[in-house]
């Protein structure tokens, strides 16, 4: 299990890179262009219906190539009859193409503004989500084919969640490494490159090393599903316990995302703080979430898994406030506002990291056991889905948002000039979770946990709602 956890550290170091650096590398501020000499691949500014720019609208319409793709590699996966098994021949061939794809994306043809710089752009954003999918999707399906149990899969869920954040944490690597690269004479653009180089080998090797060492037919014996991909999806989709997680786990990674694309912002301006702070608020958090893990799994095992995180997303939304009052409060320090904020916000990520990944294995499970069909592929894929949705509509919020009441040109990228509307981002971020929490409270957790025992898997009814209890 700990093997398989190293496949998350490599593809969530990819995901961050991505979601970190995307719009920083190819909209720089004025400030980069100013004091590094940064310049522009394509045109900045709200320049597609007055709203969007023109790297939010290629990231949006990325997602509806995922709307095929996800369920498309989830039934091609649940119905392989590959002898080295289901998932692991998907992840090894998706490993090598991704670290490469996410390198090739920030290595536009034209060095200014230019149209194809635009087209690579869309390019390559749809190769990275595709092969993103061919590795997460069937990677995400072992967590239940691995955990037999309910002890198997929260310690699944808290491995992976820690190397999701230590992932997340190492892509932002680059604020500490590309400046000292630039005073080596390296170009504005170079010196995030080889950063980005350095973490694709290194997530490449990662995502590697269980397609090697792990063979997935020594712990899976499964038979392959023979519905086609419609039917499959359909079928997913009937469950309504997973249609309201599937609902609330889109308010989870908006939210995730606008902290972890806001964080850099809410640094640089509302706490008028060096940019190298976001590592240091980044990586606190994530130690200090990381102390939380091991008591998890106890209070899963006293409180149920619903309660848990509905408790994360509203500790979550409790941070997002206090990042929306920085500027109501000026006589408060900004760097005690970041440590407040990360130590607010350590608790729930580490519920929301763990939890919710279970909680897929649990509907997946229970619903073989009711259909007689294994169709983890496709309960995985959606939420991945989810994911991307969540990602790619915090994306739009947060470049639309955080401009918001600004008095400079629109046509300029330099967002970072404006606090108010990053306090509006934070105070949008408080509804999403809000809302999250709300949907997860429809979620029948007592008859999902009472099909798992009614199987007799061992721990499976170790929930007091398992139990018939609140």
């Amino acid at each position: 299990m700990i093997i398989f956890a190293i496949g998350q550290l490599g593809w969530s170091m990819l995901s961050g890179v991505i979601n970190t650096w995307l719009v920083t590398f190819y909209l720089p501020t004025a400030g980069d262009k100013k004091d590094f000499g940064a310049f522009n691949y394509i045109k900045p500014g709200l320049v597609i219906l007055g709203f969007l720019t023109i790297l939010g609208l290629i990231t949006a319409l990325s997602r509806i190539f995922d709307a095929v793709t996800d369920p498309l590699i989830a039934s091609l996966s649940d119905k392989s009859k590959n002898r080295r098994g289901r998932r692991i021949p998907f992840m090894q061939k998706a490993a090598i193409p991704l670290a490469v794809v996410t390198v090739l994306l920030f290595w536009p043809p034209v060095n200014r503004e230019s149209g194809w710089n635009v087209a690579w752009v869309s390019v390559f954003i749809v190769l990275f989500y595709l092969f993103m999918t061919m590795y997460c999707t069937p990677y995400n399906a072992l967590i239940s084919e691995f955990g037999k149990t309910q002890d198997d899969r929260m310690f699944i869920s808290t491995a992976i969640s820690l190397t999701f954040f230590v992932g997340t944490l190492l892509a932002y690597t680059p604020f500490l490494f590309a400046g000292t690269l630039r005073g080596l004479g390296q170009s504005y653009p170079m010196s995030y490159r080889i950063c980005f180089i350095v973490l694709a080998v290194v997530a490449c090797v990662c995502m590697m090393l269980p397609t090697f060492l792990l063979k997935e037919k020594e712990f899976v014996d499964t038979k392959p599903t023979e519905s086609n991909m419609m039917k499959s999806l359909a079928s997913t989709f009937k469950n309504r316990d997973f249609r309201v997680f599937v609902g609330s786990d889109i308010m989870y990674w908006i939210g995730l995302t606008l902290f972890q694309t806001g964080l850099p912002f809410f640094v640089k301006v509302s706490m008028n703080l060096n940019e190298s702070y976001t590592l240091y608020f980044m990586g606190g958090m994530t130690v200090l979430s990381a102390v939380f893990y091991p008591f998890v799994s106890a209070l899963v095992r006293r409180f149920g898994k619903k309660k848990l995180t509905i408790l994360g997303f509203l500790g979550l939304a409790l941070a997002y406030v206090i990042t929306g009052l920085i500027r109501f409060i000026p006589a408060i320090p900004g760097a005690v506002f970041g440590v407040v904020i990360c130590v607010v916000a350590a608790f729930p990520m580490a519920l929301l990291g763990i939890i919710p990944q279970s909680i897929v294995a649990d509907v997946a499970e229970a619903e073989g056991i009711v259909t007689g069909e294994n169709r983890e592929g496709m309960f995985f894929a959606a939420r991945t889905f989810a994911m991307k949705w969540g990602q790619s509509i915090a994306m739009l919020v947060f470049t639309s948002l955080a401009i918001f009441g600004t008095k400079q040109n629109t046509a300029s990228n330099d967002i970072t000039a404006n606090p108010t509307g990053l306090t509006i981002v934070a105070f949008v971020a408080v509804t999403f979770c809000v809302l999250g929490a709300l949907i997860l409270s429809l979620y029948n957790e007592r008859g999902v946990m009472k099909t798992l025992s009614e199987k007799k898997i061992p721990g499976a009814d170790d929930t007091p709602e398992a139990e018939g209890k609140e």
